[in-house]
């Protein structure tokens, strides 16, 4: 193939995967980015219709909606809602999408004309002509809004209930992992409102006070949510939290962010399995899931954010046994994300986003292409929608609005941005 060919080729694609972006954006925002969620049965409203309020019912209306092949929720009622880790990664392949396509410079901290903006999440318009700098604008000022109140600072959580074995949780009860992608969604938007950053910086009372920050022989833990226990420690929501510190770091040049997140980081380094990848609790024996695939590429992404902020080789070598056990364990050649570290199937849509997203941060971008171009393939029904998940004799054709579209969105922007500006992932300072 000739040099000027395979310029063709590559300006071709990167311009099919900007439409898929655009039309991926179009199927949220048409739909005011509401839909269906991953754990969302409890929001039925037949089971909220009825006298009682079991546990075991509650849990076996959440597993149906969640597990058959087919889409059960509007038969169960299932309410369409918000979710506030989606409308993150939407705010942020919006802002990506805005630089894009020109919108806005990249790294410009120009302020957006505030009166031509509609505030707190108003019906976006859904004409050809979008504009995706003020479509992150409305979702950003929606995470402020819908923020969870009575806590030591800016947080957020799932807006459903979900039944758990030995408890329940409510809707907004803040997490760490759903705070640390709006933190991230407001430093990333700092040019349109100047006071994201400030906003975003309280978070950090929220680790220390309300998800019990604490020292360790090794290092450090938090909490994944609130009433979590002492005895169970969730090892990539701890990465997340980490990484949440660092990307405060990045902007507020703060030391005691940075020290706590390593701290956090030390400890986590130091359940790395022999294999290379991590699994999802501490003990193991506390949850059913192994060494899964998105959870270990949170894990790798934050150490690479680690990595990519402070330019220290502390974690050179957990990286590069992580990345090895992720891409030759993890995913197929082919691209195609496999379930855990003994099961190929189901192959996750958020596995196939998550693992686009590490190779781009890692700077394999071949092989975040491949990942990509297996999911277009696999799991794209087109029209901007994305399924749920390939078994190895069927597919579940269901589009969840954070699962697949919220993810995917964010992942493909992220993918381009690293094609069309090379640069590094640290926010510029104040």
């Amino acid at each position: 193939m000739s040099t000027q060919t395979a310029e063709t080729s590559a300006t071709n694609d990167e311009q099919h995967l900007i439409e898929v972006l655009r039309e991926t954006l179009t199927y949220a925002r048409e739909r005011e980015y509401r839909g269906w969620d991953y754990g969302d049965g409890m929001s039925s409203r037949l089971l909220r219709m009825l006298p009682v309020d079991n546990r075991w019912l509650n849990i076996f209306v959440q597993e149906l909606a969640k597990r058959p092949p087919i889409n059960v929720r509007p038969l169960l009622l299932v309410e369409q809602r918000r979710n506030y880790k989606g409308t993150s990664l939407f705010a942020m392949a919006n802002l990506n999408t805005a630089r894009l396509l020109g919108e806005i410079e990249w790294n410009s901290t120009d302020r957006i004309d505030m009166e031509s903006v509609v505030k707190n999440g108003e019906a976006a318009d859904t004409t050809e002509q979008v504009d995706y700098k003020r479509e992150a604008y409305q979702l950003n000022e929606w995470l402020i809004a819908n923020r969870s109140v009575g806590y030591s600072g800016f947080c957020g959580g799932h807006n459903h209930k979900i039944q758990h074995i030995d408890g329940k949780g409510l809707p907004n009860d803040p997490d760490i992992v759903s705070t640390s992608y709006a933190v991230k969604s407001l430093l990333s938007a700092r040019g349109l409102d100047p006071m994201y950053p400030s906003i975003a910086q309280t978070a950090e009372q929220f680790i220390v006070e309300d998800l019990d920050y604490r020292t360790v022989n090794d290092g450090a833990v938090i909490n994944y949510h609130l009433n979590h226990s002492s005895d169970i420690y969730t090892i990539n929501a701890g990465a997340i939290g980490a990484r949440m510190l660092i990307d405060l770091y990045a902007y507020f040049e703060k030391e005691s962010y940075r020290r706590r997140a390593q701290q956090i980081f030390d400890h986590i380094v130091g359940l790395q399995t022999d294999l290379g990848g991590w699994m999802y609790r501490d003990p193991s024996s506390s949850s059913h899931l192994s060494m899964d695939n998105h959870h270990n590429g949170f894990v790798i992404e934050s150490l690479l954010r680690y990595r990519a902020v402070t330019g220290s080789d502390r974690y050179e070598e957990t990286i590069d046994r992580a990345l090895s056990f992720y891409r030759e364990t993890l995913f197929d050649p082919s691209g195609a994300p496999n379930w855990d570290e003994n099961k190929t199937y189901p192959r996750d849509i958020h596995a196939s986003a998550q693992g686009i997203l590490v190779f781009t941060y890692a700077g394999d971008l071949d092989f975040a292409r491949r990942i990509l171009a297996w999911t277009l393939d696999q799991l794209y029904a087109g029209n901007g929608r994305f399924y749920y998940r390939k078994h190895r004799l069927y597919t579940t054709r269901i589009t969840l609005m954070r699962w697949c579209q919220a993810w995917m969105a964010y992942a493909i922007s992220e993918y381009l941005t690293a094609l069309h500006e090379p640069r590094s992932s640290v926010p510029t300072s104040r």
